[in-house]
Formats: C-alpha cells, sequence, structure tokens
C-alpha cells in the first residue's frame, strides 16, 4: 500500500503537531512559533498536494485569518497565551471555514473541563514526590495560567475526521 503526501500529512503530520504542541504546552506552559510555523506551512503543501481548489484555499485561509483576529483580541485582553491565539489560528486553517465552529465548541468544551480540573486540583497541595517534577509545581501555581493548548489540539484531533478532505483520504 502506497500512501500520498496528503494522506501522510493529514493522517500522521498533522496529529503529531496536535500532540506535540499540547504536550509542549503541558510540560513548558509555552506553544514556540516554530511549532505554528510548521503547521501553517505543512497545510500549504497539503492544499497543493491535495489538489484542493483555490476557493476552498480561500475558505481555509479565511477560517485562520477570522480565529487569528478573534484569538488576538482575547490575547489582548489576557484571557489566552499568543501560542494558544496562534495554533488556534492555525488549526482553524488546516480545518476551514466548514468545520470551524465545531473546533471552537470542542475547544470550549475541553477547555473549560481543563480549566475547571486545574483550577480544582490546585486547591489541594502537591504531594511531596510532584515537587521534584518541575512541570507539575509550574501547572499546581496558580498564576501561571492553564494550558490551553492541550484543550485546541484535542479538540482539532476531534474535529479533523469530518474536515474538509478527510473523507476523500480514506479511499486512497
Amino acid at each position: 500500500m502506497s500512501f500520498s503526501l496528503d494522506y501522510i500529512l493529514v493522517c500522521m503530520l498533522f496529529p503529531f503537531i496536535m500532540a506535540y504542541a499540547a504536550a509542549s504546552d503541558l510540560l513548558t506552559m509555552r506553544i514556540s512559533n516554530r511549532v505554528t510555523s510548521f503547521l501553517a506551512a505543512s497545510f500549504a503543501v497539503y492544499a497543493l498536494s491535495s489538489n484542493m481548489s483555490f476557493q476552498d484555499m480561500g475558505w481555509h485561509v479565511a477560517a485562520g485569518v477570522l480565529t487569528l483576529i478573534a484569538a488576538f483580541a482575547m490575547f489582548a485582553r489576557g484571557w489566552v497565551g499568543g501560542g494558544d491565539a496562534k495554533l488556534a489560528a492555525t488549526t482553524a486553517l488546516w480545518l476551514g471555514l466548514s468545520s470551524l465552529v465545531d473546533y471552537l465548541v470542542v475547544a470550549a468544551i475541553i477547555g473549560g473541563a481543563l480549566t475547571l480540573a486545574i483550577v480544582y486540583l490546585r486547591t489541594f497541595p502537591l504531594p511531596k514526590i510532584t515537587l521534584r517534577i518541575p512541570f507539575v509545581v509550574k501547572l499546581h501555581d496558580s498564576t501561571s495560567g492553564i494550558p490551553y493548548g492541550i484543550a485546541l489540539a484535542t479538540a482539532a484531533l476531534i474535529v479533523m475526521p469530518n474536515a474538509l478532505g478527510w473523507e476523500r483520504l480514506a479511499y486512497t
């Protein structure tokens, strides 16, 4: 069985990047510009290798731009981190306008649950054994924020199978 480049990008690379972004945010409370830049560049390769129409490309770019504008408005108010804003936008670029609402709703639900769980767990003292694990200590610190990239990445992986182009790949 041979795999096309678009199949590899959607079925292997995109999920890997999402998992990496989530893990990075959990462990460092940062999502590197390299991650979001690579995500945007790999979408361009995907769009070209999948023979996506220019109209569909435009809808994907519109989803990314709209999400970037909204996410940076939230960043300016201090509601989300800059890495989260860029991850949401580049993920929306991949998912397209037709899947954008699904993505944002799922991300909000998962993000709300994640936030409530972390805030709740912060009310308890950390077990002594975990005090030697830097990311656990930082995650427990109420001034460090919430690693929302976990919710964004998880939502992307949930919504991706219904996004434009996925069903076509199932038959290659």
